[in-house]
């Protein structure tokens, strides 16, 4: 199994460019990719922002004038063939919906080289519901990345029954070598580790102010005063950034997972209020 240095994102929201910087931080070679040259020009800004994160937090020992070299060579580009040509790694962080995800991988199946190794960071979906796409189910793996991944930087590697051990193994270095803690799952798991804890929390926040029984204020001051917890469900929501949570919820049929997909367009999407990202949420930043 040839070692893992040059590395493809596809997708840079809040999550996808943490991931691409991440990986530039600890010296991989990196090409962060997206749909337009206007969101190619917003991963810009937001690499930036997080050179200035990275700094402060003196991540991996920091070191001056890190940052910028970190920055300068990262590359982004809007030629989806041009960004995979060469990758050791693609890991894809495209919206959560099924369709969108079976598409890149068809894609990506025709343009990326034999090499590859393909990794989906889908949070819900199990990489068996993809890898029929990708033409290479043997080179292919969930690996999946808790938001802020410079402090929690964990990073959760989940195969396939088609899954290369040597492909896995070979994730599984390409995580730690980029300064995260490989999380080994034995079999696929919906969630994972983490979402397999950290959904039915959300979810039962959301029944609560859905339902009309507290409101976000109330329920975050609740869990932070009663367990010590830093943040509530509510901050957990804004952190994440709105739109995620509404593309799963509106992919599951249940009623509250519904009333919560229409309250969450109507109140907060509509309007621009996506979370941290945009400044606004359920909370203003």
């Amino acid at each position: 199994m040839q070692k893992i240095t040059k590395v493809t994102v596809l997708g840079t929201g809040v999550l996808g460019s943490q991931i691409a910087f991440q990986a530039a931080w600890f010296g991989y070679d990196v090409t962060a990719y997206d749909l337009s040259d206007e969101l190619v020009a917003a991963a810009r800004e937001r690499f930036a922002k997080l050179a200035g994160v990275y700094t402060a937090d003196k991540v991996g020992g920091g070191g001056e004038g890190r940052g910028e070299r970190v920055l300068a060579g990262i590359r982004v580009t809007s030629d989806l063939g041009a960004a995979v040509a060469d990758a050791d790694l693609v890991i894809e962080a495209v919206p959560e919906n099924l369709d969108v995800k079976r598409d890149t991988y068809t894609k990506l199946a025709s343009l990326a080289p034999e090499k590859t190794i393909f990794a989906t960071n889908s949070s819900t979906l199990l990489p068996s519901d993809l890898k029929e796409y990708t033409g290479r189910p043997d080179r292919f793996l969930a690996l999946h990345y808790a938001n802020n991944v410079w402090r929690q930087n964990t990073a959760e590697v989940m195969g396939t029954a088609d899954t290369d051990p040597a492909v896995f193994q070979a994730v599984v270095e390409f995580a730690t070598g980029s300064g995260l803690v490989p999380i080994e799952l034995k079999k696929e798991k919906a969630g994972y580790v983490l979402n397999s804890l950290l959904v039915p929390f959300l979810n039962a926040a959301a029944g609560l102010l859905v339902g009309g029984f507290a409101d976000v204020e109330t329920i975050d001051k609740t869990w932070r005063i009663a367990t010590g917890a830093p943040v509530g469900p509510f901050q957990i929501y804004d952190v994440i950034g709105l739109t995620t949570p509404y593309n799963i919820a509106s992919a599951n049929p249940d009623a509250g997972s519904q009333a919560f997909a229409a309250f969450l367009k109507e109140q907060y999407i509509d309007k621009g209020k996506l979370g941290v990202a945009t400044g606004e949420g359920f909370y203003r930043y």
